[in-house]
Formats: C-alpha cells, sequence, structure tokens
C-alpha cells in the first residue's frame, strides 16, 4: 500500500468514529461552584462581585510625608527595618593587622556611612526608591568609579538622596553583564536637591535601594523605582486607625443620660423665659450632678441613664495590629512594643524570626554596597591595594545571655585544650582559636600577639624515651652478674 493510500484508510477510519457528544463533557473549573445555591466566584453573588481597586499612593509624595509624620505606626514601619539592618555593623574578617582591621570599623563611624545606609534605607521603604552617592575627593561624579585611584584620605562618606530627589538616566541603560545590567548608567541630582544640585552621578558611584519590587511594566510607571511599603498595608492601616480613633470617641459615650421632660416640643416652640428656665434647670443639674450630689427634677419628668461596655473592642484592635504586623513581617512586639499574650509566650521566636528576614535583608540588598565600601574605606583609611582576604559577616542582631556564652566559653576551651593536648593543633594554633572566639563569648580577648608570638618561638618538646622494663639489663658490662 503506498502513502496516498495509507493517509485515505487513516482519514477513513477516522470519519467513522463518532464523536462524542458535547452535553457528555463533564464541566470543569478551577475553583468550587454551586449556581443553584450561589456559592463560589462566578455565581452571581456579592463575593463574585469583590475585585481589587489600584490606590498608587507610592507616586504621592506629600501624601506619604504626611503619613510618615502623622502617624507612628508608618514611622514605626518605615524606621523599624532599616535601623535593624545597620545599627549592629559588620565583623571584619581578615589575616592583616589588627589595627589596620579596627581602622577600617572606625572609618565606617567616623564618615557616618551607617547612618547615611540608614536613611537610605528609610527614604526607599517611605518613597519605593532612593540612593547613596559615594564622596571621592578629587574625582568627577559623572566617571566611573575606579578603586585603584583612590587615594589616602580621598573617602568623604556617603550622601543620601531620595527618588523625587534624582532624575534616572533611561535613556542610556547600562549595557555590561553583571547586576545592574538594564538599569540607569547615571542619575542626575534634581536643581533643588539640598546639595550637588544639577550633577550627574555615574552608576558605580552609587549604592542604590529599592522599596518593594515591580514587575517590568508597573516599575516604568514609577520611573523605574520600586513601591513604597505603605502601599499594600493602606487600607489595613486606616483600618486600624479608624478602629483606635472609634473606640477613643467612645470613652466620652460610655456613661449616657436621658431625661424626658413633658411638653418639651412646646417649651421649645416658645422658646423666651420658658427656654431659659429649662436651660437653666439643665445646668443645675449637669453642675450639681455627682455621686454624692442630689438630681432634682420635676414630678412629671423622668431621668435615666445608660451604661456602654467595651467587650470586644480589644480583639476588634489586636486583630487589626496583627494584620499590620504581617503585612510589615515585623512582630508586634517590635513594631507595637507589647508584649506577647498567651501561656509561656515570650515572643523569643518572633524575634528571631524577624531577625532572619533582616539578615536575608542585609545579605541582598546591603551587602554588595557594604562590600565596596569595605574596600574604599581600606584604601582610604589604611592606604594601599585591598588584601584578598579581606571580608566581612553582618553582626547578628540576637545577643545570647550570660549563662549561654558561659556555656559556650566552656565548650569551647575544653575542645581546643582536648585537641592541642592530643597533639592535633599547634599551642600557637590554639590560643588564635581561644582569642576567636571572644567575639562570640566575650572570654579569651586578652590573649596578646606577644604571647602568640612566644608561643611559636617555643623550642618543640623532647620526645619521651620509653621506660626500660623491671629486671631488664642495664648495660653490657653488668651482665651475668648476679646480685646478691
Amino acid at each position: 500500500m503506498n502513502r496516498a493510500a495509507r493517509k485515505a484508510a487513516i482519514r477513513a477510519q477516522g470519519a467513522e468514529k463518532p464523536s462524542a457528544p458535547l452535553h457528555d463533557a463533564a464541566p470543569k473549573a478551577d475553583s468550587y461552584q454551586n449556581f443553584e445555591a450561589r456559592l463560589g466566584l462566578g455565581t452571581d453573588n456579592q463575593s463574585g462581585s469583590a475585585t481589587y481597586g489600584f490606590n498608587p499612593i507610592t507616586r504621592s509624595r506629600q501624601q506619604l510625608e504626611y503619613m510618615y509624620r502623622g502617624s507612628w505606626i508608618v514611622g514605626q514601619a518605615v524606621d523599624c527595618v532599616a535601623e535593624d539592618m545597620t545599627r549592629a555593623g559588620i565583623d571584619i574578617t581578615s589575616d592583616i593587622a589588627p589595627d589596620d582591621i579596627d581602622a577600617v570599623q572606625t572609618g565606617f563611624e567616623r564618615h557616618g556611612v551607617w547612618q547615611a545606609l540608614n536613611d537610605t534605607i528609610k527614604w526607599s521603604r517611605l518613597y519605593g526608591g532612593g540612593l547613596a552617592v559615594i564622596l571621592i575627593e578629587g574625582q568627577k561624579l559623572n566617571t566611573p568609579l575606579r578603586l585603584e585611584s583612590i587615594g589616602k584620605g580621598q573617602f568623604k562618606g556617603l550622601y543620601s538622596l531620595d527618588r523625587w530627589c534624582v532624575q534616572p538616566a533611561y535613556g542610556k541603560p547600562v549595557s555590561e553583564f553583571g547586576p545592574d545590567m538594564g538599569k540607569p548608567s547615571e542619575y542626575r541630582i534634581t536643581v533643588d536637591a539640598p546639595a550637588l544640585g544639577g550633577q550627574n552621578v555615574h552608576h558605580s558611584r552609587i549604592i542604590r535601594m529599592d522599596g518593594i519590587p515591580l514587575p517590568y511594566w508597573q516599575r516604568q510607571s514609577e520611573q523605574g523605582w520600586g513601591m513604597s511599603v505603605i502601599e499594600r498595608l493602606y487600607d489595613r492601616l486606616v483600618a486600624f486607625d479608624s478602629t483606635t480613633q472609634g473606640a477613643a470617641q467612645l470613652v466620652f459615650k460610655a456613661h449616657l443620660r436621658t431625661m424626658k421632660v413633658e411638653k418639651l416640643r412646646e417649651i421649645l416652640a416658645s422658646g423666651g423665659a420658658v427656654e431659659a428656665a429649662l436651660i437653666k434647670q439643665m445646668e443645675m443639674i449637669r453642675r450639681f450632678q455627682s455621686i454624692e450630689g442630689l438630681t432634682l427634677i420635676d414630678g412629671a419628668d423622668d431621668f435615666e441613664t445608660h451604661s456602654y461596655t467595651f467587650s470586644g473592642l480589644s480583639d476588634v484592635l489586636l486583630q487589626f495590629a496583627q494584620q499590620l504586623s504581617g503585612a510589615l513581617q515585623i512582630p508586634l512586639v517590635r513594631l507595637f512594643g507589647q508584649s506577647p499574650a498567651g501561656l509561656n509566650a515570650t515572643g523569643e521566636s518572633d524575634i528571631r524570626t524577624y531577625y532572619d528576614l533582616i539578615s536575608q535583608q542585609q545579605e541582598s540588598k546591603l551587602r554588595a554596597g557594604v562590600e565596596l565600601l569595605v574596600n574604599i574605606i581600606y584604601r582610604s583609611d589604611v592606604g594601599g591595594d585591598t588584601p584578598d582576604d579581606l571580608s566581612f559577616t553582618f553582626n547578628p542582631l540576637w545577643q545570647m545571655s550570660e549563662m549561654d556564652k558561659a556555656t559556650i566559653a566552656a565548650n569551647i576551651t575544653a575542645a581546643v585544650v582536648a585537641a592541642e593536648g592530643s597533639g592535633l593543633v599547634s599551642r600557637p594554633a590554639a590560643l588564635k582559636e581561644l582569642r576567636q572566639s571572644a567575639d562570640v563569648t566575650g572570654v579569651w580577648s586578652n590573649v596578646t600577639d606577644e604571647e602568640i608570638t612566644e608561643a611559636e618561638n617555643e623550642p618543640p618538646p623532647l620526645p619521651e624515651m620509653p621506660l626500660a622494663p623491671l629486671g631488664a639489663e642495664s648495660n653490657k658490662e653488668g651482665a651475668g652478674e648476679v646480685l646478691p
């Protein structure tokens, strides 16, 4: 059978096979739906009409500033993460001299680097973006940064700017492969900025921070920046503040007093002396009514009191507070300064989880910028090329108790002593390990370089001579002699 005949046979077989009726096909859906009971999305009920609106308050600089100044919750939402990311500093590790490491650490403090980074992170969280300009004396801002050209004393700190003080040059994106690819190659500082107005800054001379990252087209609508952290929680923030303010106003209505006055409408309609007498009576009641006072009313009048209970309000406020805490990923004990409730609740697990989040933010957003600053400060404050082994780690925010430090110090000391005693490590190495553990435990920090050098210069211990067994011959001359 040739190819044409085979194709004709296949078409014939397909034509003979009846197709399944459309009504036999089972309907398929991605969610539960019951049209008879109007349950589920798309079944003509109130839930099916729900949608999400667009409230881009990130573009409203003035409104964000009013919220930051007028709402302590917004202030905490913006400041907490920025302060926690920069307050513990870094631990520099290298084989260079300790004085050089101290010089780099001091350079961060002396040039106000941590405070500038703190401000940059704050404005990026509030406005959706910000940057810090690296100030190198004698170098033009619009030229690429060359580390090898930085001389001693040239680094002058950082200059923090928010997104509204700079204009990214998106017509000239970075084309080189790397983490900056596609980002603006330079930024123009606006003329109304506090300093450096009208100048162009090369992208290699800035440390850029974005708020919440956005998809490409939404990022384009924000001039390439991210989104403010306030935008996502705006509705929850309004709900919390409305509930709090409503509860505060209920205090004024916690004790309501009602007085029924016979023919009140006629008295108010007639006015004059009759209305003045009624007002005088009400004023006398308000003035003298107290725990010990008396309330004088007409026999035809009726006086009642109504008390308002606040049961349930605390639970409602707590629920809104928890929603804000979840939206910001900041625990209640840090955001509101509120102690955790419940049996055996300490909040320790919440704080540990939050600190893990801060550590992740440091690694993803601060690592590259701080590494660049370490190299710059070393060249400026110490001088010379940066050592290849110069590295750092962010100091942990979680601090151990004195009992935990003592336990760890005892365990480390016992392990080092055992390793040195068994010959696995030398005495100088053991001293170095003990001194290095001082960063965690605070013990053995007084081991000096002189003691380590002295241990290195000590002669190796003499090998131990094996003892002769009892009854063995001591020498050849005495062989064969019988002791009395």
